[in-house]
């Protein structure tokens, strides 16, 4: 199903505004308000951006018993938002989440897909955020933070999981289908959705608001040919993954 043959009953136009608006201020549109407002800060801190440093998945508890629980907590309550979108969209026939681009069908095309993505957007990726540290756009960021422990790796790859989850089928499945039914053309959607994927990553600075946002960009117009969710979460995934894991090893490396 792509974009252009969403179909389902429209919803009221109030009514439907005010479902995105809870479904945003329950996870993504509270972390862009925030990352903006992080931002501001970083900005106006005598200290430069480049010199400062943001941890993604810092450690909750100096007892290992707490942080892990704290962990799993977090990583389980933030995923409500997805569980949401999927109440709100279910079919009661198969397949049940075919308005969000999930038919059970072609998966392993849909794997391949996502790990060629993950070599179109992870190199430049990486280079981009090299050369923002070096232009003072971005600040250092830290993905991993946790402590080593038996149980950091797979919590790592929960984490991962949680923002591949949370932030497509969100911005592509949710988010696509909604505005269709609004009315809102195809590139005011990619658009739309591009600026908001582009801001709840802003605590991270400014370079990464261009970043995410030619990410978003590309993931939204290869989304709207294909309505076809599954590559995109794989590509998030294994992104995330490798930031997350991998970063210890490449630290030294990056300025």
């Amino acid at each position: 199903m792509t974009l252009q043959q969403a179909q389902g009953p429209t919803p009221s136009t109030p009514r439907t505004w005010w479902e995105i608006a809870i479904v945003l201020a329950l996870g993504l549109g509270e972390s862009a308000i925030y990352s903006i407002v992080q931002l501001a800060y970083r900005l106006t801190d005598a200290t430069p951006l480049a010199d400062q440093t943001t941890t993604l998945n810092p450690s909750r508890s100096d007892r290992e018993v707490f942080d892990f629980i704290y962990q799993v907590l977090g990583i389980g309550f933030s995923i409500v938002p997805v569980l949401l979108v999927c109440f709100l969209l279910w079919q009661n026939t198969r397949p049940h989440l075919g308005r969000l681009g999930l038919d059970g069908t072609h998966i392993g095309r849909d794997i391949s897909r996502g790990i060629l993505l993950v070599l179109a957007i992870g190199i430049p990726g990486l280079a981009l955020y090299v050369s923002g540290r070096m232009l003072g756009l971005f600040v250092l960021v830290d993905p991993g933070g946790l402590d080593t422990h038996w149980w950091t790796v797979p919590i790592l790859l929960l984490s991962a999981a949680r923002a591949s989850l949370m932030e497509e089928f969100v911005v592509l499945g949710y988010l696509f289908f909604r505005l269709r039914q609004l009315g809102w053309g195809l590139w005011p959607i990619i658009i739309a959705t591009s600026v908001l994927r582009a801001s709840y990553h802003l605590y991270q600075g400014p370079g990464a608001f261009i970043g995410n946002l030619a990410m978003g960009l590309l993931f939204g117009w290869l989304f709207a040919r294909t309505g076809r969710l599954l590559p995109f979460l794989v590509a998030h995934f294994l992104i995330d993954a490798v930031a997350f894991v991998g970063y210890p090893l490449v630290a030294p490396l990056l300025p």
